[in-house]
């Protein structure tokens, strides 16, 4: 484990963020989108269209990785 986040731009409905992520949060990100066959803007999208505005992007989408990993 890396511990320090690495951050890296996405593109959400044309707009480009920032998000900081662990290393293994962006790796597991990557395998949900490749799973869905969908790449990470749009996964980042659908996550960012259902989270609420006090939860940060970065959260939500840990938040969405610890759930697809619960059986």
């Amino acid at each position: 484990m890396t511990g320090r986040p690495e951050k890296h731009s996405l593109t959400l409905r044309g707009h480009r963020t920032s998000v900081s992520m662990e290393a293994e949060f962006w790796q597991e990100f990557r395998r949900l989108a490749v799973a869905r066959n969908i790449s990470l803007n749009a996964l980042a999208a659908e996550i960012d269209e259902t989270r609420p505005p006090e939860v940060g992007l970065a959260s939500a989408i840990r938040v969405h990785i610890l759930k697809s990993l619960r059986p």
